[in-house]
């Protein structure tokens, strides 16, 4: 009698869970390549939120918003689209190591420019802290040959 129980409740949850099919292809459905590209401005919109929020509302921008109409799609298909894609994991999965890529490329060029631009202003600072050596030592001559005159 407890064997049959334990087999019915097990055929009852086999059975009454719920198999969720892939989501219907929509009709406006974004492409993979523009759909990464939207994804990829939505993790750069989504750090300036977090860097500057403030900025971003004095200047009035919207940053969903600005996403979608840089695209010319609207929310309703971007959702739909993203659902679409996230049904299936392994490809979801791919477009999202794609941006995160692009990221990387992004991060390290601009890690580049930055080393470049302080390697650039050290050599400034360095090249005024020379001048203002040799004013120094140049006011420091003059100063010898007034006390010794």
């Amino acid at each position: 009698m407890k064997q049959l129980f334990c087999i019915l409740a097990l055929f009852v949850l086999v059975f009454s869970c719920e198999k969720k099919d892939r989501p219907l292809k929509p009709d406006n459905l974004i492409s993979k390549d523009k759909m990464e590209s939207v994804l990829y401005d939505m993790y750069i919109i989504n750090a300036a939120k977090g860097v500057n929020r403030k900025l971003l509302e004095d200047k009035g921008i919207v940053p969903e918003s600005y996403i979608l109409n840089k695209h010319q799609i609207d929310s309703a298909q971007f959702a739909q689209s993203n659902a679409y894609y996230a049904f299936d994991p392994d490809l979801y999965k791919t477009m999202v190591e794609k941006v995160k890529a692009r990221l990387e490329i992004d991060k390290k060029t601009f890690e580049d420019l930055e080393k470049k631009a302080g390697k650039e202003a050290k050599r400034r600072r360095d090249s005024i802290s020379r001048i203002n050596e040799k004013r120094r030592d140049s006011i420091k001559k003059a100063l010898k040959k007034e006390v010794s005159n």
